[in-house]
């Protein structure tokens, strides 16, 4: 059970020292963890809970994080994810946010780092209470259920696609600038820009492939914005 005004992150790591280390930093912090040292007891406790952040190790015994991160995004559990990997390769880190994933953090990492991306996932996915709709043309967001729509059709998206999407929805008709949406989404360590584009493609994939007219358009050299 959470502790009052506390954040609830799960820790999915099958290394005991890394988990004791991270443990250790975290003891008198605002956030409180739930610990899992394999991927099947992972997804069992995410799937039960809500938490606030789920940290992710890439390599675990028998189900790898990714192959978590996917079940738990087809289950509609929308809780942000950082994947954990000891690799600090392009592969990984698109292999993960293909998955689901909203950020990710390379091994050995700084303990200082990892608050703040954690910090900063919380704050980019956890809802706002807002009863505002957007409706543009036949898309339809609704900030109080967090969910998007298409021709009334619900838009299965990772809490970072739908704060792409919000930031166009707010925006429209005008282009929202690729240095605005890094900065909106990751405050303290922005990335480069290969994973705002994975992560418009997957907003491609929910918002436009299924549908007969693209509404998500790309405007060279600058961003993108809503063609309504």
């Amino acid at each position: 059970m959470k502790t009052m005004g506390k954040k609830l992150v799960l820790l999915v790591e099958d290394h005991q020292d890394v988990a004791s280390v991270i443990f250790d930093y975290f003891e008198d912090s605002d956030l409180e963890f739930d610990y899992a040292a394999t991927g099947a007891q992972g997804y069992e406790l995410a799937s039960k809970n809500q938490y606030d952040c789920i940290i992710l190790d890439v390599m675990l015994p028998v189900m790898d994080g990714f192959e978590v991160c996917k079940l738990l995004r087809s289950q509609g559990i929308n809780t942000g994810i950082i994947m954990l990997t000891a690799r600090d390769t392009r592969d990984d880190m698109l292999s993960g946010l293909t998955q689901g994933a909203d950020d990710y953090v390379v091994k050995p990492f700084d303990l200082e780092l990892l608050e703040a991306r954690i910090h900063a996932v919380i704050r980019r996915t956890s809802g706002q209470g807002f009863s505002t709709e957007y409706h543009i043309g036949d898309v339809c967001l609704n900030q109080k259920e967090q969910q998007a729509y298409r021709q009334s059709k619900p838009l299965n998206l990772t809490p970072t696609c739908y704060k792409i999407l919000k930031m166009l929805c707010e925006k429209y008709p005008e282009t929202v600038s690729r240095e605005m949406i890094l900065r909106e989404l990751w405050p303290d360590d922005p990335p480069d820009q290969d994973i705002l584009r994975k992560h418009i493609y997957q907003l491609r994939n929910q918002l436009d492939k299924p549908f007969d007219d693209p509404v998500l358009l790309t405007v060279p050299k600058t961003g993108y914005r809503l063609n309504v």
